[in-house]
């Protein structure tokens, strides 16, 4: 199983270098990748009564192809994964090229989560529409497999059409492997029927064995083995001890699950170099369990 670590988005703040220093740091401990979060707008909550996103125009988040093409020529190793990027509110022949550039830039090590959303007030701004988003998505995914895998492109969809057209250069990935976040039933059948990967939001002691069952059964339905797609799940610091920590890696591992991740966000944690001490101690523990 993988070890990665996610990105701080929310706590890193917006100095360069303490940015930098923390991508440094979880290549040297030897983790195998890292996973930022995205968002592109934050709404005012105080504008919004019964507000319930999970963020806000407060929290700050940088944004992840432009982190990673700056990251890119900061690290050697690790793998930067988007997870994951809002796919539908954003234009996809830009995602094809954007994420190609990072691919090139940083010698393949790109791999791209993708999901639907929850925030609409993004999608408005975006001028994308809200309603249609999962199964727009579905054809999105064919429209950049298809840019990263030939020179030239003709394509005519329900919301895409491409004549004779092509991205240069192409990524080194051919084609760049796309993973889908969301625990909805219609995302398990998503990732079963295209999907390279999943990322589970439930814990690995609450609901995610039902969810991975679910999912195998509809990798099957589709004619693939299950064991063609990847499951990352994510510990996170801000429940339990360290000793918690471990159990959960522990118990993804059983599950069958190919990566996971540690997130440090929301556990009391101030500046960079706590956030680089946190991960440090979990890869400590993780060796000598």
């Amino acid at each position: 199983m993988r070890v990665g670590v996610v990105f701080p988005q929310t706590e890193i703040g917006s100095d360069p270098i303490q940015v930098r220093d923390f991508a440094q740091a979880v290549e040297g401990l030897g983790y195998d990748h890292l996973l930022s979060y995205d968002h592109i707008l934050g709404a005012n909550s105080k504008s919004r009564p019964g507000w319930s996103g999970f963020y806000d125009h407060a929290d700050l988040f940088h944004e992840p192809f432009v982190l990673y093409g700056y990251l890119a020529g900061l690290t050697e190793r690790i793998e930067l994964v988007t997870g994951i990027i809002i796919l539908p509110q954003r234009q996809t022949a830009l995602v094809a090229k954007q994420a190609a550039a990072v691919d090139v830039l940083s010698g393949g090590r790109l791999r791209l989560g993708v999901g639907i959303g929850w925030n609409d007030v993004e999608y408005e701004a975006l001028g994308e529409n809200f309603g249609n988003r999962g199964r727009r998505s579905e054809e999105q995914v064919k429209v950049l497999r298809s840019l990263w895998t030939n020179e030239l492109v003709t394509f005519e969809g329900d919301w895409h059409k491409i004549t004779d057209a092509g991205l240069n250069p192409m990524p080194v990935q051919r084609p760049i492997p796309i993973w889908f976040g969301g625990e909805a039933d219609a995302v398990l059948r998503r990732v079963g029927q295209i999907g390279d990967g999943w990322f589970p939001i439930a814990s690995p002691a609450n609901g995610a064995r039902v969810q991975i069952d679910a999912l195998h059964a509809y990798a099957r339905e589709a004619g693939r083995a299950p064991s063609e797609i990847g499951i990352e799940g994510f510990v996170r610091m801000r429940d339990g001890s360290l000793k918690d920590w471990i159990k959960d890696a522990a118990l993804w591992k059983d599950l069958g699950a190919t990566h996971v991740s540690i997130e440090t966000m929301k556990a009391n944690l101030v500046g960079a170099q706590a956030h680089i001490d946190a991960i440090r101690r979990f890869k400590e523990a993780l060796a000598t369990d």
